[in-house]
């Protein structure tokens, strides 16, 4: 097997989202720091309700998914369609906006600590125009798996593979085949885990720090792996870590980004902004 080093770093970066929502943002921070299929991971994390209750007034996609996974906090998300759901802490949203939503995502308090993260992954042209779906999942249903070698594997898409057991999570079955495992681990703790050689990867340290492969990656950091390799390496600090592993099946098509539509050409984003103000992109297919 051949272990994947680390090609870059992309140190996370303050910005705000939303109506004021303060974050920190890696992938997606600019077209360079992308990863295909992965176009944005945003980590939210505040005790100051200041820095969150604006929160995410109503906005549109079109064209790629977007994964809510909270840690801690209640966020309320309501969309055109009349779906209504709540995040809650260990919760996850996976949603597919395909051809078009819009939707809101508001915090349901007025202090204590909001923390999670969201990513946005790509769809291949052929789904972009898909209708939308969702899937709210609930705590429990999400695996939790003690690791022999100390700490926790929590599994949201993919399989791990850990052990020399096979731990499925509830998210499966999708083009890009996504592996979205969240790790808490104690100090030195080791983690591996294999990786299909065509699929792209990287991990996402948000507490403590990593090596991989020899290479440093710090708190609040994504560590992109070098393609090619079939299998991930890699040890907690002295302070432990808590890190996300994400991989997935790159789309290998364009990408022309306008916000918060993400499709293949020029033409189809001008369509996208045409659809959203004349009320088109609501309009059920």
């Amino acid at each position: 097997m051949t272990t994947r080093t680390v090609e870059r770093i992309i140190q996370a970066i303050s910005t705000s989202d939303g109506a004021g929502v303060k974050l920190r943002r890696s992938l997606g921070q600019s077209e360079a720091a992308r990863l295909d299929p992965f176009l944005l991971l945003d980590e939210f994390w505040s005790d100051d309700p200041n820095d969150y209750l604006a929160g995410f007034p109503n906005h549109p996609h079109r064209g790629f998914e977007t994964v809510t996974y909270m840690l801690d906090g209640h966020m309320l998300h309501e969309d055109h369609l009349g779906n209504r759901g709540d995040l809650t802490p260990g919760s996850v949203q996976w949603m597919s906006a395909g051809r078009g939503i819009v939707h809101s995502e508001m915090p349901q308090q007025t202090q204590g600590r909001m923390r999670g993260f969201q990513l946005w992954l790509n769809l291949p042209a052929r789904e972009k125009m898909k209708n939308p779906e969702y899937r709210d999942i609930a705590p429990d249903a999400i695996p939790a798996v003690a690791l022999a070698g100390g700490g926790r594997a929590k599994v949201i898409a993919g399989v791990l593979q850990a052990d020399r057991k096979a731990t499925p999570g509830p998210i499966q079955g999708l083009t890009t085949d996504p592996l979205y495992v969240d790790l808490d681990l104690p100090a030195g703790a080791a983690f591996a885990h294999p990786l299909r050689a065509d699929h792209n990867a990287f991990v996402y340290v948000t507490e403590g720090s990593v090596t991989v492969a020899g290479h440093a990656v710090p708190t609040h950091a994504a560590g992109v792996l070098a393609p090619g390799g079939d299998r991930v390496e890699f040890a907690a600090g002295t302070d432990g870590a808590r890190v996300l592993l994400l991989a997935g099946r790159p789309l290998r098509e364009p990408i022309v980004q306008h916000g918060p539509f993400v499709m293949n050409t020029r033409d189809e984003i001008i369509q996208a902004i045409r659809d959203y103000q004349s009320g088109a992109l609501t309009r059920a297919a």
